[in-house]
């Protein structure tokens, strides 16, 4: 787990340093929280994971919530893009006053160029958008995966998120899955990933009883905060590799580039002979 961890913090403080509306980040130290049953009435009237054929890693060493990075290497080139919907628990009056923490855009150009994904959903993002949330959730080209409900960190110091409660770790899994149910969201697979990228062994431990599994990356984007498309698109394109899986982002305030990045990094990655999957068919093809 050491090394998964160091690695999530070399990738990310690259692109999404000091944000709480964006992505990315790396691992810090935390007391465990306990890992009992959870004391939200919707973790308990919502269990996690739904039911879900989507495929799922054993867990790690001491019955820790396993860690899948990347896919295989040899075989098959295929890679996963992956997005993240950010919205933190706070940023209702940022949402009232027209700032946009969705990208219809993007998931409309992912649909015309018929590009499976997986969409990293926060919680409260499926409450702000429960329209759009359950509109990809119900398109078989795209399958929700669960990114916490608070979008607060889960290890400490993590980028300047705010810290999950103590204790509360996996209340905010289940909480999230539970908006997803609310909104409608009919394809929801058992994976999660952490707000900033940061976890620790304790966080491993007290998200267990949930079953998910936890999805990093490989390949970070850089499209948080970027202005222009071309940098994101060279940055992709010069670290994807057979079974990469690509963090980006369906966020338009935070990430306004993205949908354009996209355009251009489709083509040229099918042209290079790569085939897009969804994160659950990378795990299933381990």
């Amino acid at each position: 787990m050491l090394s998964s961890r160091r690695f999530a913090q070399s990738i990310a403080v690259a692109a999404l340093v000091g944000t709480v509306a964006a992505c990315g980040g790396g691992a810090g130290k935390t007391p465990a929280p306990p890992s009992g049953a959870p004391s939200t009435a919707a973790a308990r009237t919502a269990p996690s994971p739904p039911p879900s054929a989507a495929p799922t890693l054993p867990a790690g060493a001491g019955g820790l919530t396993p860690v899948f990075a990347h896919g295989r290497r040899d075989g098959a080139k295929r890679v996963a893009l992956t997005f993240d919907a950010d919205m933190t628990a706070d940023q209702d009056k940022r949402a009232a006053r027209g700032e946009r923490f969705d990208n219809p855009e993007l998931i409309a150009t992912l649909r015309k160029l018929d590009v499976p994904a997986t969409v990293f959903m926060t919680g409260k993002w499926a409450d702000q958008y429960p329209d759009e949330a359950r509109s990809i959730g119900g398109d078989p080209l795209f399958e929700v995966a669960n990114h916490s409900y608070t979008h607060h960190a889960f290890a400490s110091p993590c980028y300047g998120l705010p810290a999950v409660a103590p204790g509360s770790a996996r209340d905010d899994v289940e909480r999230a899955f539970a908006a997803f149910k609310r909104a409608g969201v009919a394809h929801t697979v058992p994976y999660f990933r952490f707000p900033g990228g940061c976890y620790d062994d304790a966080v491993l431990r007290a998200i267990a009883p949930a079953r998910v599994t936890a999805v990093q990356w490989d390949v970070i984007s850089g499209d948080a905060f970027a202005k222009k498309s071309a940098p994101v698109v060279e940055q992709v394109l010069s670290q994807v590799k057979p079974g990469s899986v690509v963090v980006m982002h369906c966020t338009r305030s935070a990430a306004p580039v993205t949908e354009e990045a996209v355009r251009k990094i489709v083509p040229e990655l099918r042209a290079r002979g790569y085939t897009f999957v969804r994160v659950s068919d990378m795990i299933a093809g381990r």
